[in-house]
Formats: structure tokens, sequence, C-alpha cells
């Protein structure tokens, strides 16, 4: 486990525009007013908030002149900083881009990365222009100009265990596999942490980032993701893998890993608390509180 006493930064990073989603802005703000106290430092990075126009499509990729900015500000905060371990509440998925890639300069081939997503966030603009799906390839190098710039030390594949995937897309599995990056599925995981394990022995990792998209979770169960959407179609969201885990799985592989790898990273992200949204609105439009 990491020492008590180290300095850890709890980074409050409501970006939105890496989803193309408005919504994560305030389920950031939720997250960092729900978690519990932080004994440490506190940072808020400086995102641009949701104004009700359309982002435009910047040679590739939506908002990212925005993006761009938010991620030098992110940065900018953690190397002022300097902490030992990272706390990151977003926001879309990219928000780990900047907090991870500073814990891969730091702790090098000690550190871990696990990834607990349905998806495995390889892509690039050329198949698809929200940038939270490219951050995993990003922190390995891989991608477009303005997220890799400043990844000086690479995530190596072989670092990463992508754990809750399930049906990938012919470009993600195809990634994976030319990678050799380890996955293990849902079913795996309610089986125990024996491939997370195995992976943490194998590679000799000591350290660990441990980033968690809550889309993992089955929208059945958990309701404040995006594929639980009020009024959603069925295939609003075309073949994108939905969660399948449980929150106590999660929890239970995520302590696991953590026992036997210290935890120097964690983020929490993709949080769209739907009901809190709608009634937030709805509170807005009645009489004596608009």
């Amino acid at each position: 486990m990491t020492d008590s006493n180290s300095n850890n930064l709890r980074l409050i990073f409501p970006q939105w525009q890496g989803g193309n989603n408005e919504s994560y802005f305030f389920g950031s703000q939720l997250l960092a007013w729900l978690a519990p106290a932080e004994k440490g430092l506190t940072a808020e990075v400086n995102v641009l908030p949701p104004a009700g126009i359309p982002l435009e499509n910047e040679e590739g990729i939506i908002g990212r002149s925005q993006v761009v900015s938010q991620l030098h500000n992110a940065r900018s905060l953690i190397r002022e900083n300097r902490p030992d371990t990272l706390v990151t509440l977003g926001g879309d998925c990219l928000v780990s881009l900047a907090p991870f890639s500073y814990l891969v300069e730091t702790y090098g081939e000690k550190l871990g990365v696990l990834w607990v997503d349905s998806h495995p966030d390889v892509m690039t603009p050329d198949q698809f222009a929200h940038s939270h799906a490219h951050v995993l390839g990003a922190l390995m190098g891989n991608g477009d100009e303005d997220l890799t710039r400043d990844i000086t030390h690479p995530l190596a594949p072989e670092k990463v265990m992508i754990a809750g995937i399930h049906d990938p897309l012919d470009y993600e599995a195809g990634f994976i596999a030319e990678h050799g990056i380890a996955t293990c599925g849902p079913d795996e995981v309610r089986q125990g942490a024996g491939a997370v394990l195995d992976w943490i022995q194998r590679e000799n990792i000591t350290c660990l980032a441990i980033h968690l998209d809550l889309d993992v979770l089955d929208p059945a169960m958990f309701r404040s993701v995006l594929f639980a959407r009020p009024g959603r179609g069925q295939h609003d969201f075309g073949d994108a893998a939905e969660g399948r885990l449980s929150i106590s799985e999660v929890i239970e592989l995520i302590n696991i890993a953590s026992a036997s790898a210290a935890p120097v990273g964690l983020t929490v992200a993709e949080h769209l608390p739907w009901d809190v949204i709608n009634l937030k609105n709805m509170l807005a439009l009645l009489p004596l509180l608009k």
C-alpha cells in the first residue's frame, strides 16, 4: 500500500468535450461533492462550461481546441504539485491522459495500468471523432499528435490490463491483438481476479494506476451511465458494448488488485447522473425557485 503520509492530489476535471456530452460537466461536480473529504491537495482543471453551443469538428476531433487547452492546464496543475499519488474525478475518459502519463514518468516500469472499462479506448480520429475514445491509445503514444505530443514516456502495452471489456469493435480487437494487451471479460472478473493477479506478477508490477469508467457497470443496475439515458432508443449507441458488471464486482476486483500492487492513481470517469440532472432542471422551472 502507499504511504499514508504521501503527497496526494485530487484533481477535479469536469471535462465534457471529449465525449461531446454536456452532462459530464455536472457529473464530475457531483462526484466531487459525493467523494469522501480530501485530506491532501485539491485542484480543479479550468474547463470551459457548457453553453448550449454545439462543438465543432476540428480536423477530426470534436472540440479539439478546448480539449487540448484543458489537457495542458491539467498537466500544469500536476507538475506544479508533483504528487506521489493522484485521484482524478471526471468528466469523460480523456481525463486520465495527463494524470496517467505523469504516473508513467514517475514510476516507470514499476507501474501497471488497470483499465476497468467495457471499451479499450484505443481509437484515433480515423475511427471516431470523440477523443474520450482515444485516451488509452494516446497513453501508449498512438493517435493524434495533439494528444500524444507530451507523452514523453509511452505506456508499454504489456503494462496494461483491460478488465470488463467485451465485444470490442473490429479496429479495437485488432489493436489489442497487435499490441498484445492483456484483457479479462465480465465472466472472468466474476470468477475472481486471477487474470489480473497473474498479470501483476508476470509484469513485475508494484504500483497501480486504476481507470474506472463507470459504464463498465450494468445500466440495468446502475443508472448514472451513458447507456441508461432516459428515453434512449435500442440502437442509439450503435454497436458499443454496454456494461455487465455490478458495483460489488468492480470493488472486489479493484481491492484485490490494490492489495497486490500499491495504488498510486485512480480515475473515476463517465458519470452521467440522469435523474439528478433532470431533477435539477425541473427545480429550475418551478415557481418560487426559478
